[in-house]
């Protein structure tokens, strides 16, 4: 069974604003196949307006979210890293971290962060 690859939630985040943007500027330059039928091409445009909008949000909630995050010094690369949640990973080496006492030691797990698995 291949284990799944973890990596820190910011960056995940901001990976997927990113994509927004990408997906926002191909979705306008399909517009340029529609040049014929304005209606299309306003259509187009204003589909990738929206997802490149939606990065720009994206990208807010998840600065908003970096400054409420607890800074921590990993203890395997040595440098400062953010973790959200309960556990988390290194944003330079992938070394899992928690905050919670009652899981060092154990198998790491994003499943640790829902509710359901505190109770």
């Amino acid at each position: 069974m291949a284990t799944k690859k973890y990596k820190n939630k910011i960056n995940r985040i901001r990976t997927f604003a990113l994509a927004l943007i990408f997906i926002g500027f191909v979705i306008m330059y399909g517009a340029i196949f529609f040049r014929e039928n304005h209606l299309l091409v306003i259509i187009f445009m204003t589909l990738g307006l929206l997802a490149i909008i939606g990065s720009t949000v994206v990208y807010g909630f998840i600065g908003l979210l970096s400054t409420r995050a607890v800074q921590v010094v990993c203890p395997n690369c040595g440098k400062h890293t953010k973790v959200l949640g309960r556990v988390d990973m290194c944003m330079y080496c992938n070394e899992p971290l928690t905050l919670d006492p009652a899981l060092v030691g154990k198998e790491f797990n994003q499943a640790y962060n829902s509710k359901k698995s505190q109770q």
